[in-house]
């Protein structure tokens, strides 16, 4: 059987079109052995081989590889497929392809997103095939095309300029079937001496029996002629349908799940109560509903582990969301009236109250475990669960229990368990030890999580709505990842964030950095298994700082402030190359802390005699440096914490002094790198006094070299970078993908993103374009998500009323209104904003959900400022903000829900 492979492709200089596939004249999946095609006519590729043996069925994947380079680019999508029929194997077969970019934004419509929720593709048709049989001259054509957004009660067709194609009388359109996963197919015989025709397709009504809209394209398709075998089969894939109804957009809604607030809750959000968000979302038209990251923080067992993005296991679901009525009763009556009355009292405050709430829910876990293990046991689901999942439960649960037995995360205090060892953990975990009640205890309460979230997931879906979770960018130091796996993270470093806006000092975030080189050597498995763990459940996720892809903020362990970190991987400066600049490299001046008597009393004015002598010592007349006990800001941070015992006053005048040693501690222009790669300038070195003291020509030479590094020489290094990890992360799964592409936003970013199609993240007030102070929503592409506010920032309400000359400049300019600016965010205020975002081209418009009540004077919160979930600035923020409204009662709320509904369904995205 001869099978010809056809593909037009505009390649560069040097590249050469290739074609993989599942028989040994493909390779077998090698792309060593993979069948190199020949250029044709410019851009036409060609190739063909002879399948030996019988292949019913043959799949395969073109990419690109420039000459002596070993790199493959692979096209997007999953693998091509064509079927033979035991007759069909004597024949030739052409196939015609075009190649699927990665950057088109319709094959967005064919993650899991819409394919499981928004646009369920129809069922592949029963109806049997139609033999067509060929007379002299023909040849049979296969037209096949993929399209997602077909809507319910239509087919595609094909209408063309030949007699077998309809001859472009409508009523002769050729109808395509469903074949699943959202390709449509028909079959044809065509003379080839009539070709070329003109084609195109179109939507078609089974009901009315007519065509209803057309493909908007400029020109017709073309099928031209081929010298081919007499009665060979032709297979025309065709790509790229281009849709009537313009481009797909939806509104979705955000509040993380700890925020969800229903009647009979026990003073936190739970997974079930996503059901009841999903009726809400589905009466109001929302296709989307996006939460922060949901597993287990426990570490301290205090209010301190209600930070979502320190999470002890990437894989453990959090306690904390676990419906406890669906658990079933406890066998005491007085018990369970007790934890009634406790779940009362919680449900009707008006925060989270994270210790109280994991203290009824650990107590209650623990008792129904005790008092149904024997049944969970024994149930097949549980236990091929736990069978399934026992790479990381059994990690997982044997850390909860060492964690609680030694009184600390912090495995290094472990003794005989401080490194990981999986027969010892394999042995700890084994059943009928004297132990393993407090180990399984962790297996029950991840089985019904598991079991939980799943059920809130397909009820989800089966609303066609999509839920979007939230991968952290980085782990808990001390978390089961860490302790299993320490080599796969710099555990000596901190991750975080340049100073921006909202951080004048940058951001410690405390999570180690990853060890991408060491990742790669396994093809990136953790990320992998951790990308099919979270598709159980979500049909998109946001990659949190998705900038880390291509290069980290590291802050070395010594330091506590993000200002003092450099970006890693990083093109270091080098001693050479300051020199070669024409700046004297003085070491000691550049590298270590300018401190100098005739600045140190307006930093600590009368406290500057103590400081002096306490801290620091005088090596030259009015020179200084920091005593060895407290040369770095992390011995400073040890030796001035404070404890309950002291007073208010007290402890604000350590936190005062201790700002100011840290600030004397960051006076340095540039931050040595580990292991002698060179130098990074200091993040924001114009505003230190070591910069301002500097002779004019010594500063210009140094902030060239400063726009150079930081905006100039790691562009295509860091673009390598990204193209390293990105595609095997995105490769791993099929969920759609929104980057939180904020801050510090290198070029290369964008273009990289595009061409995985990855979301961006568009917020108003974080504008990407440096020469406008707000973005625009209508400017936003159309593969973005665009939203008024964050987690991580204020709402609304909460940004209007914070500063009145930047909200009058607002209210002016992007509102475009006369005259001066209400001092509150008036209702009417809000829904011009909100409504500003309905109508932007980008594919998401995701909302906060305090955002959207805040259009309604009556059910909008009295507090403007209690609605912030975040401090980004506070690294011991109190996680625990709760929406002021049962979700119940919202849902009532028949006149608000119709506006929101009306505004949805006037801006095109219902």
């Amino acid at each position: 059987m001869k099978v010809q492979f056809n593909i037009d492709y505009y390649t560069h200089w040097g590249q050469r079109v290739y074609v993989c596939g599942s028989i040994p004249e493909l390779g077998n999946w090698d792309p060593e052995k993979a069948l190199a095609l020949e250029v044709l006519q410019g851009e036409h590729w060609r190739g063909e081989t002879s399948v030996s043996g019988k292949v019913t069925q043959l799949s395969y994947k073109y990419f690109i590889r420039q000459e002596e380079h070993t790199e493959v680019k692979y096209e997007w999508g999953t693998e091509r497929k064509v079927s033979f029929t035991a007759a069909e194997q004597k024949q030739a077969f052409y196939l015609k392809d075009f190649w699927r970019a990665k950057d088109r934004p319709e094959n967005a419509f064919f993650t899991s997103a819409f394919q499981n929720a928004l646009l369920k593709p129809a069922k592949a048709s029963k109806t049997k095939k139609k033999k067509i049989t060929l007379k002299k001259g023909q040849d049979l054509f296969r037209f096949q095309i993929s399209a997602a957004r077909v809507p319910e009660g239509h087919k595609i067709c094909l209408l063309g300029s030949s007699e077998a194609l309809g001859g472009w009388a409508e009523s002769k359109a050729l109808v395509l079937e469903p074949k699943g996963e959202s390709l449509w197919q028909a079959e044809v015989a065509l003379n080839g001496i009539a070709l070329p025709v003109e084609y195109k397709y179109g939507l078609y009504d089974t009901k009315a029996k007519k065509i209803t809209a057309w493909e908007q394209r400029e020109f017709n398709r073309v099928l031209f002629a081929e010298v081919s075998e007499e009665n060979s089969v032709h297979i025309i894939s065709d790509e790229e349908f281009s849709y009537p109804m313009g481009p797909w957009r939806g509104a979705g809604v955000a509040i993380p799940v700890f925020s969800l607030r229903t009647r009979q809750g026990m003073g936190v959000g739970e997974f079930l109560d996503l059901k009841v968000l999903a009726d809400w979302s589905e009466k109001v038209g929302l296709k989307l509903i996006q939460i922060l990251p949901i597993n287990d923080t426990v570490a301290e067992h205090t209010w301190m582990d209600s930070y979502p993005y320190s999470a002890i296991s990437v894989f453990a679901l959090h306690p904390m969301y676990l419906n406890m009525e669906a658990l079933g009763k406890l066998a005491s009556k007085t018990t369970q009236e007790i934890i009634s009355e406790v779940r009362e009292k919680l449900n009707k405050l008006d925060t989270v109250d994270y210790d109280g709430v994991m203290r009824i829910k650990r107590r209650y876990i623990k008792m129904i475990y005790d008092e149904t293990k024997e049944k969970f046991f024994a149930d097949k689901d549980a236990t091929a669960f736990m069978k399934e999942n026992g790479h990381w439960l059994k990690p997982y649960a044997a850390f909860s229990y060492l964690r609680d037995l030694y009184g600390t995360p912090d495995f290094k205090e472990w003794g005989a368990y401080a490194d990981y060892d999986q027969k010892k953990i394999e042995a700890l975990c084994k059943p009928g030890s004297d132990q393993f009640d407090d180990i399984a205890v962790h297996f029950y309460s991840q089985y019904h999580l598991h079991k939980q979230l799943l059920e809130a997931a397909d009820y989800a879906r089966s609303k066609g709505i999509v839920l979007k979770g939230d991968i952290p960018i980085g782990i808990y130091r001390y978390s089961v990842d860490a302790w299993m796996e320490p080599r796969l993270y710099n555990m000596d470093c901190q991750a975080g964030a340049p100073p921006d806006g909202f951080a004048v000092n940058g951001q410690n975030w405390g999570f180690p950095t990853y060890n991408w080189e060491e990742m790669a050597k396994d093809g990136y498995a953790w990320w992998k298994s951790r990308m099919t763990n979270m598709s159980k459940y979500f049909d998109a996720f946001r990659i949190d700082h998705i900038l880390g892809f291509f290069r980290i903020w590291e802050i070395p362990w010594d330091n506590v402030q993000g200002i003092l970190g450099y970006f890693n991987p990083c093109l270091a400066v080098t001693a050479d190359e300051i020199q070669h600049r024409g700046i004297h490299f003085d070491y000691e001046r550049f590298v270590k802390p300018y401190i100098r008597e005739h600045y140190l009393f307006e930093r600590f004015g009368e406290n500057t005699a103590m400081v002096k002598e306490t801290y620091l010592e005088e090596y030259h007349p009015g020179f200084f440096r920091m005593k060895p006990e407290f040369d770095t800001q992390r011995k400073v941070e040890t030796a001035l914490a404070t404890d309950p015992t002291m007073s208010m006053g007290e402890k604000a005048q350590r936190e005062k002094l201790k700002e100011g040693l840290f600030g004397l501690i960051a006076e340095v222009l540039f931050i040595e790198l580990p292991n002698g790669q060179g130098y990074s300038p200091r993040i924001s070195m114009h505003f230190t006094r070591s910069f301002q003291d500097l002779d004019d020509y010594t500063k210009a030479k140094l902030d060239e070299l400063y726009i150079d590094f930081y905006y100039h020489r790691q562009e295509w290094y860091w673009r390598e970078q990204a193209m390293i990890k990105l595609p095997a992360l995105k490769e791993a799964t099929n969920m759609l993908i929104c980057g939180e592409d904020l801050g510090m936003v290198p070029d290369c970013v964008p273009p990289v993103m595009d061409d995985l199609g990855i979301l961006s993240l568009e917020i108003q007030r974080m504008p990407k374009n440096p020469k406008v102070k707000f973005g625009h929503p209508a400017d936003a592409p159309y593969m973005s998500v665009v939203t008024p506010s964050c987690h991580d920032m204020s709402t609304i309400r909460g940004w209007w009323e914070e500063d009145s000359h930047q909200t009058q400049e607002f209210y002016n300019q992007i509102l475009g209104h006369w005259g001066g600016s209400p001092f509150y965010c008036e209702p009417w205020i809000a829904r011009e904003m909100v409504n500003q975002h309905l109508w932007s081209p980008a594919m998401w418009a995701i909302f906060p959900i305090q955002d959207l009540v805040a259009i309604d004077e009556r059910l909008r919160r009295e507090d403007a400022q209690a609605e912030q979930i975040n401090v980004p600035a506070n690294p011991n923020h109190y996680w625990r903000y709760r929406f002021h409204m049962n979700l119940e009662d919202l849902i009532e709320e028949e006149e608000f829900n119709e506006e929101i509904r009306q505004l949805i369904s006037e801006s095109g995205r219902a």
